[in-house]
C-alpha cells in the first residue's frame, strides 16, 4: 500500500485540472474509494502520487464518460470537488484501489477531452465551508446522524473520516448527503450550496418528511 503525502492547502486556479467524472457526488470532507483500471486514470493516480496534486471529481449530468458508450454527448456539472489521493493499493497488475478525500469545491470553466480520454477543465477553487455551530433547531439531524454512525460502526462500516464533527452544520449536512438514498442530481444540488445551514435544513426537512426524525 502506498500512502500519499498530506494534501497542500493552496489550490488553483487551474488551466487544465484533471477531472474524474462519476455518477456519484463527492462532498468536502468525504471519503471516496475508487477502483481504477483504465490507462488514463492509472496515469492520473500515478501523477497525483508523484506531485501531491489533486484532481476533481465531477458528477455526470448527461451521457457517459466511457469512450464508445454510444450514449451521445457527455455533459458534466459545473461544480465539482477536489479529490486528494490518500492511499493506493495494487490489487493486481493493472488495477488500483484508491482512497481519496474530498477537499474544496471547484467551479469549472471550459472542458475538453485529451486524445487518451482524460477530461481537463479550467477551474477555480471555491471557499471552504465556514465552521458554523449547529443551530438548536437542527439538533435532531445531528442526533440522528450520531445514531447512524453508531449503527454503521456496529456493522463494521466506517464511511466517515475522523474526527467526527457532530456540532458543525456543514459536516453534519455533508455526511447525511453521502448516505441518503437520493438521486445524484439531488446530491449535486446540495453539494453546490455554499450555505451549510441551508443545506442541513433541507436534509432535516427530508428526514422529517420520510418519518426518520
Amino acid at each position: 500500500m502506498t500512502t500519499a503525502a498530506a494534501p497542500q492547502a493552496g489550490a488553483g486556479p487551474w488551466t487544465a485540472l484533471p477531472l474524474f467524472p462519476l455518477g456519484t457526488v463527492l462532498f468536502p470532507g468525504g471519503l471516496l474509494p475508487l477502483k481504477v483500471f483504465e490507462a488514463r486514470y492509472l496515469d492520473l493516480v500515478s501523477h497525483c502520487l508523484r506531485t501531491n496534486e489533486p484532481f476533481a471529481v465531477v458528477h455526470i449530468r448527461q451521457g457517459s464518460e466511457l469512450r464508445g458508450a454510444g450514449s451521445g454527448k457527455t455533459l458534466l456539472e459545473a461544480v465539482g470537488v477536489l479529490a486528494h489521493v490518500q492511499e493506493v493499493d495494487a490489487e493486481q497488475p493493472g488495477i488500483l484501489r484508491v482512497r481519496c478525500t474530498g477537499g474544496l469545491r471547484v467551479h469549472l470553466g471550459a472542458t475538453h477531452q485529451r486524445d487518451d480520454g482524460l477530461w481537463l477543465a479550467a477551474a477555480t477553487a471555491g471557499a471552504p465551508d465556514p465552521a458554523v455551530p449547529l443551530p438548536a433547531e437542527l439538533q435532531p439531524a445531528a442526533d440522528a446522524l450520531g445514531r447512524a454512525i453508531e449503527a454503521l460502526d456496529g456493522q463494521g462500516h466506517h464511511p466517515f473520516l475522523q474526527p467526527h464533527a457532530l456540532d458543525d452544520a456543514g459536516w453534519v449536512a455533508n455526511r447525511w448527503c453521502e448516505i441518503l438514498p437520493i438521486s445524484g442530481a439531488a446530491k449535486q444540488r446540495l453539494m453546490a450550496l455554499d450555505e451549510p445551514v441551508l443545506r442541513l435544513q433541507l436534509v432535516q426537512d427530508y428526514l422529517q418528511g420520510k418519518g426518520l426524525l
